[in-house]
């Protein structure tokens, strides 16, 4: 069987539209798998360490950013209102929870001891300071 051979050589001007049309869906792919995509949270650059233990047990989590704000379940709070949640929380466990410190890196000193003490006023017994993995393999670890 032979089929006819219609198929010339196109010898004209190009069509924009099509590639104006692919290049505006590259866009729109671009946009959508982009970074900017709001993510909700507080920026906190956590001080890094090596093979720590972790927290069994219940946790109440207060987060610290460089701006010395304080942070509980989500929400802004003041020191007064920290201390009567926190009590408040200690009260709703069975055993008494910990307190998960998440402080910035520029946190000062005097500040991680202010929360932990009180977080013992308000009845918790335990404070830990939570930490980031080092970007390093072997950084933080001490020479034999």
């Amino acid at each position: 069987m032979k089929f006819p051979r219609n198929a010339r050589i196109f010898r004209g001007q190009l069509d924009a539209s099509p590639f104006v049309g692919v290049l505006f869906l590259v866009a729109i792919f671009l946009l959508l798998n982009s970074s900017l995509v709001f993510l909700p949270g507080v920026a906190v650059r956590l001080p890094e360490a090596a093979d720590l233990p972790g927290v069994t047990g219940p946790t109440l989590t207060v987060v610290v950013d460089t701006n010395r704000r304080l942070y509980f379940r989500n929400q802004v709070i003041r020191e007064n209102d920290l201390l009567a949640q926190l009590r408040k929380a200690a009260r709703e466990t069975k055993e008494p929870p910990v307190l998960v410190l998440m402080a910035d890196r520029t946190v000062s000193y005097d500040t991680i001891i202010h929360l932990a003490e009180l977080a013992r006023a308000a009845g918790l017994k335990e404070t830990s300071l939570t930490t980031s993995p080092p970007a390093t393999p072997g950084r933080n670890q001490a020479a034999p």
